[in-house]
């Protein structure tokens, strides 16, 4: 059975999930009014995985007795400027929920619940390779700019995302 703290703490989780796959669909459409279809493709697999998260959480929510109770989702931004200034923000949303996935297994580990300290482990896992996914695109983005073959051989690059 989840303590009321660890259930709330969960509860609030999966309404950053779910604002991170409304984030991510938002800088999908941004990248579509670019004509930059494979960002707009990395950005979907983003909105998916990350509504995958959430639904997970939810499960193991249930499934340990709690409840969930989903918040308001807030309306994500829009306009992100340039393809630079939109994998800044990927990058700086990701770093948030590590460390709001962080919080929540330091609760975990004071309560000594360890059924939820290894439901994290694989969003701790997963949150590394984000923050490293999302630097690498940012540097590459640094290195060519955000103009002519450079932004078009990235954005190639973007569309093969989860072809193998």
């Amino acid at each position: 059975m989840l303590s009321k703290t660890l259930q709330k703490a969960l509860n609030e989780q999966i309404d950053k999930e779910f604002y991170s796959a409304h984030l991510y669909l938002s800088m999908a459409s941004y990248a579509e009014t670019l004509n930059l279809p494979g960002f707009a493709h990395w950005m979907k697999l983003q909105q998916r995985e990350e509504f995958g998260h959430a639904m997970q959480i939810y499960k193991y929510v249930n499934e340990r007795g709690g409840r969930v109770e989903l918040g308001a989702i807030p309306q994500p931004p829009s306009d992100f400027k340039t393809p630079t200034a939109l994998f800044e923000e990927v990058l700086n949303h990701e770093r948030s929920i590590t460390a709001s996935i962080n919080k929540l297994y330091e609760k975990a580990v004071k309560e000594k619940d360890y059924a939820t300290q290894v439901m994290l482990h694989g969003f701790i896992e997963e949150q590394v390779e984000e923050e490293a996914s999302a630097s690498e695109i940012l540097e590459t983005l640094h290195i060519g700019g955000e103009k002519g073959p450079a932004l078009l051989m990235l954005d190639r690059q973007l569309a093969r995302r989860g072809q193998g």
